[in-house]
């Protein structure tokens, strides 16, 4: 399967203009069977109630059934199986999909195959959902386009529920400009159309692509590549002769141009353009702002937050301009409530246990949001899960278990990781030139 997957993304790279006519046969036995290997044991299950342990048992009758139904044309997906989950930050919920077991492994086949072509057309401004990118350097890109480009300017840009409203007619449109295969069509189409299951009542979906599905990352890639990415390099950056830079993770982007006049036509010129894609800029949290070396002398200085950090402008030790970042707020507040509610319904696991899982999830914490200049952010929070580690220690029993001289001894015994920097924005391994052309 890699063999031929690395053929048909060496023939997209030197063929741009080619479509592809012939996949389906891709998704065969050995494909499904690797994707099956790669699914995770402990994923929730979709409407068939069907967990990966399950589909082990008659792997391979249920490969053949499979097989047997999309050679027939009679496999239809199954609805997907709707659940509402908190937004970080937000007394708002989110929807995520859940598919049946079965269409996991066609999707995610399909992806492994639609990646192989599209990651040869994808810009270097898109680094969510892509192999071998992510936050991290797009948060790397941004910070060497605000201090080296001549950014003054800023525009934060929100899109009102993007991926429940991605118009499919209008997809199905975009993905012909690569793939001419009527047989992967209309599985992607049975996908979206598959509709979803909301506590029992099946609901049709006529738009978007749910969250939660294998496939959806990628499709909104690929619609916002076309909708957004190709027009801005293709037309934003010809009429910013000074100079004009995306970087997007996903759905959430920022845009950076020297003058205000080039900011604000972009924003309206980006209204039309979303419009004429069935999309909507959300107003309340889109903006144009002064930011970059100028906003230095300004009494009240700027800031933006994205991918989970404020950004706002600061100086070198030296004096030079440069940009900073700590953990956004709402980001903060929802990190540690999730510690919380954990450690909750925790309390009463044996204290090793607990002790050790609390102290993989204060790492991975601080995997993420460990970057440069963030180090007062980092304490803090280890600081704030302390304090919630010993008052749902104090409520194990009836019987307060600890005062604070014999916590301290507990932390000795069992000692919660210290904050650490993982992530050096200015380290641009491996090497400056790397940044500069992925921009």
């Amino acid at each position: 399967m890699a063999t031929k997957l690395e053929r048909i993304a060496k023939i997209a790279k030197e063929r741009p203009r080619e479509r592809f006519t012939s996949l389906v046969h891709l998704i065969n036995e050995e494909s499904l069977r690797e994707a099956h290997q790669k699914m995770k044991a402990r994923k929730a299950p979709g409407v068939d109630d069907l967990t990966k342990a399950a589909y082990q048992e008659k792997l391979i009758d249920n490969i053949e059934s499979l097989l047997g139904r999309m050679k027939q044309k009679s496999y239809r997906p199954q609805p997907v199986l709707r659940r509402y989950i908190p937004k970080e930050g937000t007394s708002k919920v989110r929807p995520l999909g859940l598919p049946a077991y079965e269409d996991k492994l066609v999707q995610w086949v399909l992806k492994e195959i639609l990646q192989a072509i599209y990651e040869q057309d994808f810009l270097n401004s898109s680094y969510g959902f892509r192999p071998q990118r992510g936050a991290h350097q797009a948060l790397k890109a941004l910070n060497y386009i605000i201090e080296k480009k001549g950014t003054n300017y800023l525009v934060e840009v929100d899109i009102k529920g993007f991926f429940e409203h991605v118009d499919h007619g209008k997809l199905l449109e975009l993905l012909k400009i690569r793939i001419a295969d009527p047989q992967i069509e209309r599985l992607i189409v049975r996908f979206l159309k598959a509709g979803v299951m909301l506590e029992g009542v099946w609901f049709p979906t006529q738009e978007g692509t749910p969250q939660g599905g294998i496939l959806s990352p990628l499709l909104a890639n690929i619609y916002l590549h076309y909708v957004l990415d190709v027009w801005f390099e293709q037309v934003i950056k010809k009429s910013c002769p000074e100079g004009a830079y995306l970087v997007r993770y996903a759905d959430d982007f920022v845009c950076c141009f020297h003058s205000l006049e080039k900011a604000q036509q972009f924003y309206q010129d980006l209204v039309q353009r979303l419009k004429e894609f069935n999309l909507v800029l959300a107003e309340e949290k889109s903006r144009v702002i002064p930011f970059g070396r100028d906003s230095l002398a300004k009494a009240k200085q700027p800031t933006f937050d994205f991918l989970g950090f404020t950004h706002y402008v600061g100086q070198s030790k030296k004096g030079h301009f440069r940009i900073k970042r700590k953990t956004a707020s709402k980001k903060f507040s929802a990190s540690l409530r999730r510690c919380k509610g954990w450690l909750k319904v925790s309390r009463n696991k044996e204290i090793k246990s607990v002790m050790a899982k609390l102290a993989i999830k204060l790492l991975g914490y601080y995997r993420y949001y460990g970057i440069t200049d963030n180090t007062k952010a980092l304490v803090k929070f280890r600081s704030e899960v302390g304090k919630l580690l010993f008052k749902w220690m104090n409520r194990r029993s009836q019987r307060k278990s600890f005062d604070w001289e014999k916590f301290n001894l507990f932390l000795k015994r069992y000692p919660l990781p210290n904050p650490k920097i993982y992530l050096h924005i200015y380290d641009y391994s491996p090497g400056l030139s790397f940044y500069v052309k992925m921009i």
